[in-house]
């Protein structure tokens, strides 16, 4: 249950972040209305995914120089 003060240093880095991939695990997860309605509201565009996709997307984003952040959860 992500909340909107797990992504606080996030939500403060608004203006130097585009994008932020959700690395949520195994599978796909999606956040609920609160988390996604911020985020937009703060301008950043959120793409969740499974971590594993979320980590080779923030590699390529990054070495396109885009403004990305990664949030993930750790997969075991």
């Amino acid at each position: 249950a992500l909340t909107l003060a797990d992504l606080a240093a996030v939500l403060a880095e608004a203006d130097r972040i585009e994008h932020l991939l959700l690395g949520t695990g195994a599978s796909l997860v999606i956040p609920g209305a609160e988390v996604r309605a911020a985020l937009a509201a703060a301008g950043i565009g959120l793409e969740p995914m499974s971590t594993g996709g979320a980590a080779r997307t923030y590699n390529i984003l990054l070495g396109e120089r885009r403004a990305v952040a990664a949030a993930l959860i750790a997969v075991e």
